[in-house]
């Protein structure tokens, strides 16, 4: 398996893992944090801290998948300048195009 492979199946379970936190969470306040401490309780660390954790896993998976975007690139590029040491150079032959044949006039004459 290639660094490129790995990086590959990392970024697409950290874009998956992005997508499941982004749905929890309700735009208008609600979602995963309003099950948690409804109605004023305080139940399992409250609102504001499952408010918080969503917030704060959103940006840390926003930076990996950046982060692992951007390796992946450099592994890539990295890889494009090393040849293959399965090809042989030497053995390849420089094919040269034929001249050219001379135009004519093949347009029939009214």
């Amino acid at each position: 398996m290639t660094t490129f492979s790995i990086f590959l199946i990392l970024i697409v379970v950290v874009s998956f893992l992005l997508v499941v936190v982004i749905m929890v969470q309700n735009p208008k306040g609600g979602g995963l944090s309003s099950s948690f401490g409804g109605g004023g309780t305080q139940q399992l660390g409250g609102v504001k801290k499952t408010t918080d954790f969503l917030d704060k896993s959103t940006w840390a998976l926003a930076t990996l998948l950046l982060v692992l975007i951007l390796l992946s690139n450099v592994d890539l590029m990295d890889g494009a300048t090393n040849q293959d040491p399965t090809v042989d150079t030497n053995d390849v032959e420089l094919i040269q195009d034929a001249p050219a044949a001379p135009a004519t006039d093949d347009t029939p004459e009214e």
